[in-house]
């Protein structure tokens, strides 16, 4: 109980005596929120582009376009994510479509900020209920409940066209030892941790949610929607209107993409935790330009070799890259981003 005790007190400093007066509910709660951003990146403590974060934290991030025109992904790091010192925002989206660039975009400037608005109003509600206190449980209702509001403001955004066009989201909080991590789409997570022979070894944390696993499949083919691979593309299963072959989505789970919202496409997150131990190493989130041609444990061991760690996450996005030319010739190459978020100053090897 201690801990969520100074959680809560950390919170209330976050607030000005004055804005608690003046202000009340959500709006009040949103504002704050964005103020805290705009602090944040005012003070270098946000990183939205490739490069490194160093401050109670170690973590390298690296994005590079691939050969199908304009970047679509796009990473961030929040460092002291709320004000809180222990507190860390990542985030991987890999945007896809006409707008796909836009709408990632979109969605990675305003899912911190409004996950913050969320967790703070639980957080407060939750004080009044000391029973209710409940770390993850207040971070899954959140990230559940910004999922939905995000989805929703980008459905009535009239500067963004996302019906033919989406993203995926695949986010973690870290606050203390506790790692969240809330997947929308096919993006990945996997862990590194010292096994009993003292090797590191990948634990993957997210499931890439393909419209072809089994309660994918099923949500979709009652909501009228079709699953299937087309003849060039062998083992590629995508999600496809009901009369029309389009839009051959590879995702289950996406933000945006309203032409098939209705057909099975959803973008509730799956939130899960994990408990940082002393033998957990790091934590690598990427998108699906990654894995489909890296293994997680080549991804581990990539990460782990690479003398300079600020240059980990370029290391295996390059990586990922030379591994395209080589298993899939003549299929461009995909956008490809990385995070790798180090938990100590010295990581083992095998």
């Amino acid at each position: 109980m201690g801990r969520f005790t100074s959680m809560f007190n950390g919170l209330a400093k976050s607030f000005s005596p004055a804005k608690r007066l003046k202000n009340s509910g959500n709006d009040s709660g949103k504002e704050t929120a964005e103020a805290m951003a705009k602090d944040a990146k005012k003070n270098d403590m946000i990183l939205r582009s490739s490069g490194t974060v160093n401050m109670n934290n170690l973590v390298s991030v690296y994005s590079k376009r691939g050969e199908k025109g304009v970047n679509q992904d796009c990473c961030i790091v929040w460092e002291e994510f709320g004000c809180q010192k222990d507190m860390m925002f990542c985030g991987v989206f890999d945007g896809h479509g006409p707008w796909g660039h836009y709408v990632a975009k979109h969605v990675s400037d305003s899912m911190p900020s409004s996950l913050l608005c969320n967790w703070q109003e639980m957080l407060l509600e939750a004080s009044l209920e000391p029973k209710k206190l409940d770390g993850f449980n207040l971070w899954k209702n959140a990230f559940i409940k910004t999922c939905a509001s995000v989805d929703q403001d980008l459905q009535h955004s009239r500067k963004l066209d996302s019906f033919h066009s989406g993203t995926t989201a695949l986010t973690v909080v870290r606050q203390g030892q506790l790692l969240v991590i809330a997947n929308v789409g096919d993006s990945r997570a996997i862990l590194a941790t010292t096994s009993e022979n003292g090797c590191l070894v990948p634990v993957q944390l997210t499931l890439d949610f393909k419209p072809n696993l089994p309660y994918e499949v099923k949500r979709i083919v009652e909501c009228k929607g079709r699953v299937f691979c087309m003849e060039d593309e062998p083992g590629v299963h995508r999600l496809w209107l009901p009369n029309e072959d389009s839009p051959g989505l590879a995702m289950s789970r996406a933000f945006g993409d309203y032409c098939v919202k209705d057909f099975g496409l959803i973008s509730v997150p799956e939130v899960t935790q994990r408990l940082i131990t002393s033998k957990d190493q790091f934590l690598v989130l990427a998108s699906d330009g990654v894995w489909d041609v890296i293994s997680n444990q080549e991804a581990v061991e990539i990460v782990s070799s690479t003398v300079d760690k600020s240059k980990s996450a370029k290391r295996l996005v390059e990586c990922a890259a030379n591994a395209w030319r080589h298993k899939r010739k003549g299929i461009a190459v995909d956008d490809i981003s990385a995070v790798c978020l180090f938990f100590h100053s010295d990581s083992p090897c095998c």
